[in-house]
C-alpha cells in the first residue's frame, strides 16, 4: 500500500533520473532499508521501478503527479475559452484518501460541498457500485470526486449517472480520445472494453433539496500485473489513444472532465435528463443489441435495447412489448 511517505520518495524519482538510496534516505529521513522496502510497496501498486546495485532507482515511466494548481489553471482557460459556468468548481488534491466519494460525504454531513472536486493519487478503499472494490493503479489512473446540489429530490437524479456519462466521453473526445461509448447505467467502454466507471451518491429529502457526490474512476494506463486482479476485460486511455500518441496529461485531462462536468450539471438541474438522451443512445455501445440484464434481485430479462427514456430508465423490447428498467446490469447475450 502506498503512503504520504512513499509519495514524497516517488516525486523525487519523477524526473526518470537515477537517484542513489543514500540520497533519498537522507531527503526523506529514513534508513536506506526502509527507503528499499517504501519502493517495493510502489512497485506493488503498478509503478514500474529499475533497481541498478551501486548507483540507485529510477521510475522507468515517471508518472505526471497531479497538481491542484496545474489543474486549476487549465480549467480557467477552458471556462474563458468556452463561457463559465453558473458554479466555480475548487480543485483539491491528495496523495492518499479511503476513497474520495467517501471523503466528500463525510464532509457534506458538515459543510456543503457543491462545486468541489477532490482527486487522489492512490484510494485505500476505492468504491464501485454495489460497493465492490475499485482498482487503481498510482499515477497509472484518474480517481476523483465532485459535489453538486440540486434543488429536486432523488426521483428527478435517476438519469445523472447516464448524464455525467455524456459529460466524460465529451471531453474525453475534445482530448483526441474517441470511440468512447457508455453502457448502461454507470460504464465507459472502448471496445465493450471497460475503460471507467461513474458512482452517484446523494443525501437529501425525497422531494429535495439533493445534495450529491458524484465519483468518476478512468483508467489511463494500466500495467498488465493490475489487469489481472480485476474481474472484467478492461483497457485504458492510453491503449484507446494509440501507440504514437503523446502521453496523456492527467491534470490537463482532469480540467477538461471538470469543465464538461460543471457545464451539463448546470443544465440537469434545469432540465433533467431529457435533453441528454438521444445523445446517450448514439453513445451507447448496446443500442439496438439483444442483451441480458441481471435485476438487483437476482432475476434476468432478456431484450432488445430500444432505448431509454426521459428519466434514464432502459427500455427493453421483448417483441411488440416494451418494459422500462431503472436500475440492474446488462450483457450481450450469448448466441
Amino acid at each position: 500500500m502506498l503512503t504520504p511517505l512513499g509519495f514524497s520518495l516517488l516525486r523525487q524519482l519523477a524526473d526518470g533520473e537515477l537517484h542513489s538510496g543514500e540520497d533519498l534516505a537522507a531527503i526523506v529521513g529514513l534508513t536506506r532499508a526502509r527507503v528499499s522496502q517504501v519502493l517495493k510497496d510502489a512497485e506493488a501498486a503498478g509503478l514500474a521501478l529499475e533497481r541498478i546495485k551501486g548507483r540507485g532507482y529510477r521510475l522507468l515511466e515517471a508518472p505526471n503527479f497531479l497538481d491542484a494548481k496545474a489543474i486549476r489553471v487549465r480549467l480557467d482557460e477552458l471556462v474563458r475559452a468556452h463561457g463559465a459556468t453558473t458554479v466555480p468548481v475548487s480543485v483539491e488534491v491528495t496523495d492518499q484518501v479511503d476513497s474520495t466519494s467517501s471523503e466528500l460525504m463525510r464532509r457534506s454531513q458538515r459543510r456543503d460541498v457543491h462545486g468541489v472536486a477532490l482527486a487522489a493519487e492512490w484510494q485505500t478503499a476505492g468504491r464501485g457500485r454495489r460497493g465492490r472494490a475499485w482498482t487503481a493503479v498510482a499515477g497509472g489512473s484518474l480517481t476523483f470526486s465532485l459535489g453538486w446540489r440540486f434543488e429536486q429530490g432523488a426521483g428527478f437524479l435517476a438519469g445523472l449517472s447516464l448524464a455525467v456519462g455524456v459529460a466524460v466521453a465529451r471531453a474525453l473526445e475534445a482530448e483526441g480520445l474517441t470511440g468512447i461509448a457508455l453502457k448502461w447505467p454507470n460504464d465507459l467502454v472502448h471496445r465493450h472494453l471497460k475503460l471507467g466507471g461513474i458512482l452517484i451518491e446523494l443525501n437529501g429529502d425525497a422531494l429535495g433539496p439533493s445534495s450529491t457526490v458524484i465519483g468518476v474512476g478512468l483508467n489511463v494506463r494500466l500495467p498488465a500485473g493490475a489487469r489481472k486482479d480485476i474481474p472484467v476485460p478492461v483497457t485504458d486511455l492510453a491503449t484507446v489513444a494509440g501507440k504514437k500518441a503523446a502521453p496523456i496529461e492527467r491534470n490537463r485531462l482532469l480540467a477538461r472532465l471538470l469543465a464538461e462536468l460543471a457545464s451539463v450539471l448546470d443544465q440537469y438541474a434545469k432540465d433533467g435528463f431529457a435533453p441528454f438522451a438521444v445523445e446517450w443512445q448514439h453513445r451507447h455501445a448496446y443500442q439496438g443489441k439483444t442483451v441480458k440484464l441481471l435485476l438487483p434481485d437476482g432475476a434476468t430479462v432478456t431484450g432488445k435495447v430500444a432505448g431509454v427514456d426521459a428519466s434514464g430508465a432502459l427500455v427493453l423490447a421483448d417483441g411488440p412489448r416494451r418494459a422500462r428498467f431503472l436500475s440492474g446490469e446488462i450483457s450481450l447475450r450469448r448466441a
